[in-house]
């Protein structure tokens, strides 16, 4: 979407109102990096798809399929996967990190960092506590690679927004000490460039649920083409070679690329929730995003004297370190002002859908509540 000045008067026009229901809620949203506010259109998509099953019965399969295709291919373009079939369809993060686990015959060492958000960080403790794994946990902000099989690493902290240091120097010296890599790109993927072939990492998770607007479900493993013939054990009969044939060779024959990644009967509606939201991202364009973004950053952090994060050395929020964030958080959302708190870090991410005027009352807000 080209435009000559890219500012908040041409949002409002270009932009705004196809997201005119969202909009419609009395308050200002600063959540942005949690639940991503959905476009107008992921309601009538979601609409053809159900139409289709009504319409169709087991003839919607070839939209349900053609669209859950059409996102995968979206997706890669997106992250920067070699192929469509790179991106392998999951309905969360975790259900990706249990599926690469799992492709190993032996009990591997795994090394990650102490800021993983508790999806992966909760699996790979119950994997340790169940003799499945060894596991080592470092500090995120001087992580080093070490010699292990896998190594997980988130590459923005979800608690502060810091990006990783030397995300590539860190996959490359990870994968020269022999591990495979495991990108958490949640908070990476639609706010920051992100090209996971040039990057050579092994694996990555994320999702539609934050930054793509398009709701939870809608997540994806990535696979690096050089492991599409590996084998997990989170498997089902979409990764068989011609599903549809019913055959049952010894040993089992599986579908091409990554589709021998995928799982069982897959649900079919989350592509169509994620559709929109990734479209509009595409369209935007990564770059100009982050860089308004930033200008959204400094602006309300220097609102907040207190504020931390408003730099490019992290992702698309700022935080504020409170004592009590949870109940920040909470009297802020009395006030009809939504953000979030994780930990002792309260989070506000401004998008392109908050106005000036919006960043400027919310500060008002936050120091009515917590004065300097």
């Amino acid at each position: 979407m080209s435009a000559p000045t890219w500012d908040e008067n041409w949002l409002r026009q270009h932009v705004w109102p196809r997201f005119s229901r969202a909009l419609a809620r009395d308050e200002i949203y600063l959540a942005n990096h949690s639940l991503g506010r959905p476009p107008d259109r992921a309601a009538a998509d979601m609409q053809r798809a159900i139409d289709a099953w009504y319409r169709d019965m087991d003839g919607a399969w070839d939209l349900w399929l053609a669209t859950r295709e059409q996102w995968r291919a979206l997706t890669a373009k997106l992250v920067g996967a070699p192929s469509g079939d790179c991106i392998v369809p999951k309905t969360s993060a975790g259900q990706g990190l249990r599926a690469v686990l799992n492709s190993f015959t032996t009990r591997p060492r795994v090394l990650t960092t102490n800021a993983e958000f508790d999806s992966l960080d909760f699996i790979l403790r119950v994997y340790r506590e169940k003799g499945r794994i060894d596991l080592k946990v470092l500090p995120f902000e001087s992580f080093r690679p070490e010699r292990c099989e896998l190594v997980v690493v988130s590459s923005v902290a979800f608690r502060t927004g810091a990006i990783l240091p030397n995300l590539r120097d860190t996959v490359a010296k990870a994968r020269a000490l022999g591990a495979c890599v495991l990108l958490d790109v949640y908070h990476h993927a639609g706010v920051l460039p992100l090209d996971l072939a040039a990057l050579d990492a092994d694996f990555a998770v994320g999702g539609s649920y934050k930054y793509l607007r398009g709701g939870p479900g809608a997540c994806w493993l990535y696979v690096h083409p050089r492991h599409h013939e590996l084998r997990t054990l989170d498997t089902g009969w979409f990764a068989k070679k011609n599903p549809f044939a019913y055959q049952r060779p010894n040993p089992p024959q599986f579908a091409q690329g990554g589709d021998g990644w995928l799982e069982s009967t897959p649900p079919v509606l989350t592509p169509f929730q994620a559709l929109a939201g990734l479209e509009i991202m595409l369209e935007l364009g990564v770059e100009r995003l982050r860089a308004y973004n930033l200008e959204q950053k400094r602006h309300l952090a220097a609102l907040l004297p207190d504020a931390e994060g408003a730099g490019d050395d992290h992702g698309a929020f700022i935080t504020l370190v409170h004592p009590d964030a949870t109940e920040l958080a909470k009297a802020l959302e009395r006030e009809k002002v939504k953000v979030d708190a994780r930990g002792e870090y309260v989070r506000l991410c401004p998008d392109i859908l908050n106005s000036r005027e919006e960043l400027e009352r919310a500060a008002r807000k936050v120091a009515d509540l917590w004065p300097s």
